[in-house]
């Protein structure tokens, strides 16, 4: 019963996520139009991925990861008032760290641009990162606010905030980035100021849902109390743990601005945010629901719970994400040029990501599985293990990417880049199940591979069938509409009929994932039948 709930619970959340995610891709399809793969972008993109480094190190990843474990193991054996009083003690004590980083940042930055010969590069990153820096106090206070509000089950409003970052974007870059003079360099940094305002949105939105489930503003800075000791101590170690795919992203736009190509962070940037929409439906809401249900079993030691909620889990995103990867691997052409080919965006920009997207495809099967076994670590409140494995997947990614960038020909260095981050999250995944298996014993490995083995080969006929399709509908579809309208008809229903060829297959041959997720699916509407009316 509980398996399903955390299914039901990551599908409640996934939608949500989802909503984010197709709001991103509307905000990324309206960006591409205004910028393509100019130097702009590129350094917008670099610049951006300071603070995103920072929520992911801090905030949603080590963060979120060391709170929750303690809150809840303090909520059930000190009571509610000495739960809120840790809470309010880690938000008094990481808003000042916060603040004082926000500071040193921006008089860091400041010094850099009036270094001598700066160079083009720096000149135009600098100025956005200076921007975007305080987007880290705000984005990271509301990853906390997350973090307790995921602790109550209270997953919609957590799981809806990050879209109020998309929603500002596209508003922004509908009614103010238009009106903005002095050219593509102004119009940047209107977007910068854009990232700013939004992470105080973000963290306004959760207020009043906070203050229902009890918390009350108030400062309070005893780092001397125990719980709080406890919190810092888990995070410190896990600043790597949740967010090695953060950390090797981040090398890779470093690495691909200096010696790939002005073109080749921003190429890099729209096949990430294709790879990110289809992880959104689960992957990344299953591991905000596993969080506090395995830190729960884990403060009652039920070890057999934890074991059958990580098999379910798996398995359940393995069978979502094969034919996501798949798909994207085989249409990465089509997809790219539907999306974003329009205004700045030009068809080398289109075959240039598509590229890209095809070697980061197959990581959909990867990326995963730190989303599920991460938080089993951290709900055991072993940080130290994710972080000394984190550490050697980035190492190795920044070998690879070093490799490709020296070796391979000019435009294949970004694809070469794009695979080093597969196979280095690949290796952060397995190693990370090898370790867990030691704690927790066996988690039905058997049962996962026969999975994968299942979806694989349904997926195979999907990818036949959807590429088939697209070329033969769209070629069709082009004596009678625009290029563009042609595109955007004839790709999305070779979409649908690959889905349709792999859940019909899944049903066909009676696939247990199949019916784990209807199982999920149908306990939320019997839920929803329920509920009493308001």
């Amino acid at each position: 019963m509980e398996n399903r709930n955390v299914i039901r619970f990551a599908f409640a959340v996934g939608g949500f996520t989802m909503l984010s995610r197709v709001l991103g891709m509307v905000r990324d399809v309206l960006t591409a139009r205004l910028f393509g793969t100019s130097l702009a972008m590129s350094a917008f993109v670099v610049a951006f991925r300071i603070p995103n480094l920072f929520r992911a190190l801090f905030g949603e990843g080590a963060l979120s990861s060391a709170f929750i474990p303690v809150f809840m193991e303090s909520r059930r054996t000190e009571g509610e008032a000495a739960a809120w009083r840790l809470a309010r003690r880690v938000v008094t004590l990481v808003g000042a760290f916060l603040l004082g980083v926000v500071a040193l940042g921006i008089v860091g930055l400041s010094a850099g641009l009036r270094w001598p010969d700066l160079g083009e590069k720096a000149a135009a990153v600098l100025p956005l990162a200076r921007i975007m820096l305080p987007y880290v106090f705000f984005i990271c206070m509301a990853a906390l606010a997350m973090a307790v509000l995921n602790s109550y089950r209270l997953f919609s409003v957590s799981a809806f905030t990050p879209a109020l970052l998309n929603v500002t974007w596209i508003l922004s870059v509908w009614f103010v980035l238009p009106v903005v003079r002095g050219g593509t360099s102004a119009q940047i940094q209107a977007l910068a100021w854009t990232v700013f305002a939004a992470g105080a949105v973000q963290l306004a939105y959760q207020i009043p849902s906070l203050w229902r489930v009890g918390w009350r503003p108030g400062l309070d800075s005893d780092w001397r109390d125990p719980r709080v000791k406890q919190v810092f101590l888990l995070m410190g170690p896990s600043a790597l743990g949740l967010a090695v795919n953060q950390v090797n992203v981040m090398v890779n736009s470093l690495i691909a601005l200096k010696w790939v190509g002005d073109w080749a962070p921003s190429a890099l940037f729209y096949a990430e945010r294709l790879i990110y929409l289809p992880q959104g439906i689960l992957a990344t809401a299953l591991g905000t629901v596993l969080l506090p249900v395995l830190s729960d079993f884990a403060a009652q030691k039920k070890h057999d719970e934890m074991r059958g909620a990580i098999h379910h889990g798996l398995r359940t995103l393995l069978f979502v994400m094969t034919p996501a990867a798949v798909g994207l691997f085989v249409l990465a052409g089509p997809v790219v040029q539907m999306l974003f080919e329009q205004g700045s965006f030009d068809p080398k920009s289109t075959w240039l990501t598509a590229r890209a997207l095809s070697f980061y495809a197959p990581g959909l099967m990867v990326f995963c599985l730190a989303k599920v076994f991460v938080p089993a670590f951290y709900a055991l409140q072993d940080t130290r293990t994710p972080v000394k494995i984190g550490l050697c997947a980035v190492s190795l990614n920044f070998t690879l990417n070093v490799v490709s960038a020296l070796t391979l020909p000019e435009y294949w260095k970004h694809a070469g880049l794009a695979f080093s981050t597969v196979v280095s999250e690949g290796f952060n995944g397995l190693m990370l199940a090898l370790f867990l298996r030691r704690r927790l014993g066996p988690f039905g490995l058997r049962g996962i591979l026969a999975g994968l083995a299942r979806a694989l080969g349904a997926a195979a006929a999907m990818a036949a069938a959807a590429w088939f399709a697209e070329r033969e509908i769209t070629t069709w579809l082009y004596v009678y509409l625009p290029h563009k309208a042609a595109q955007i008809v004839g790709v999305p229903l070779a979409i649908a009929l690959g889905a349709g060829v792999y859940f019909g297959l899944a049903r066909l041959f009676r696939f247990p994932e199949l019916g784990f997720v209807f199982d999920a699916l149908q306990a939320r509407k019997k839920k929803k039948v329920a509920a009493p009316a308001p």
